[in-house]
């Protein structure tokens, strides 16, 4: 009888185990390339110069805030987040993997966006609905105040909306992906106070998966409010740019300045509030 030991079998990991949720979430979720040509052009056409400086407020993994330096050799970005751990995976993931000499033009800072301390830049944007963890008038307006006051002269002040009768719904979304599946859950939603809570939860093909991934809670605001509070906080002229539509009548990814938007059951715009 033999007295070999049997090799030792090393454990088979799932698809969900093996993955990263920030890589997921970027690939499901962002377009920072769209997002930041989206924000030179209307930089451009409104103060008819090329914006140099950017401030991502609720960067997360500052994926946007590497985009904009990446795609202008003089620009230079700041990104601001609360979650110190998801700052040190942007840090080696995303800032590290730009050219050396690039690094240096992104800036990452552990801090709050209502009291953080920055030199003023000409473009500082909210995205992701991020800000909807504001719950209150005061909360949103204070840090729409504090906002302003770190833009330059002729800076911009740039969110994104979500909105229609299927954002005051329960409900999941689900989109297939090469890899992977992501589902958007909104799991509860109160009309009183616009209270939503949602999670992410991503399904493999081998039928792991990751239950909330992430977790929201969210006040949803609408556009008359936002606009108002801007107009509050002393921004001198805020706009309302709309998702225009293909031949075929889906969103087209395009944006236009608009007084009125269409009742669709699901929209998102943007807001550029002007200093």
């Amino acid at each position: 009888m033999s007295t070999a030991k049997s090799a030792k079998r090393k454990p088979v990991l799932t698809m969900a185990q093996q993955a990263d949720i920030h890589e997921l979430y970027e690939e499901a979720v962002q377009a920072v390339d769209a997002e930041v040509e989206y924000l030179v052009d209307t930089f451009k056409t409104l103060r008819g110069r090329e914006p140099i400086s950017f401030r991502e407020d609720f960067c997360g993994t500052a994926s946007a805030a590497c985009e904009w330096v990446r795609t202008g050799k003089n620009r230079i970005a700041i990104g601001v987040d609360i979650d110190e751990d998801t700052l040190e995976w942007g840090r080696a993931n995303r800032v590290g993997r730009l050219p050396e000499k690039d690094r240096t033009r992104v800036k990452l800072i552990h801090g709050d966006v209502r009291t953080v301390e920055t030199e003023p830049v000409d473009i500082i944007g909210a995205f992701n609905f991020s800000y909807y963890c504001f719950k209150t008038r005061k909360e949103l307006g204070g840090y729409f105040r504090h906002a302003r006051t770190a833009l330059n002269d002729d800076g911009l002040f740039v969110l994104d909306v979500f909105g229609g009768s299927e954002a005051f719904s329960v409900q999941k979304e689900k989109t297939k992906y090469e890899d992977f599946t992501y589902i958007w859950d909104q799991a509860e939603f109160d009309p009183i106070t616009h209270r939503m809570l949602c999670h992410i939860h991503f399904k493999f093909p081998d039928g792991s998966k990751i239950k909330n991934a992430f977790t929201y809670d969210w006040r949803i605001w609408t556009m008359p409010e936002l606009r108002e509070l801007l107009d509050e906080a002393g921004f001198s002229k805020v706009r309302v740019y709309w998702e225009g539509e293909d031949d075929e009548g889906e969103p087209s990814g395009e944006y236009y300045e608009a007084e009125t938007g269409t009742p669709d059951p699901a929209w998102i715009a943007y807001v550029v509030a002007e200093k």
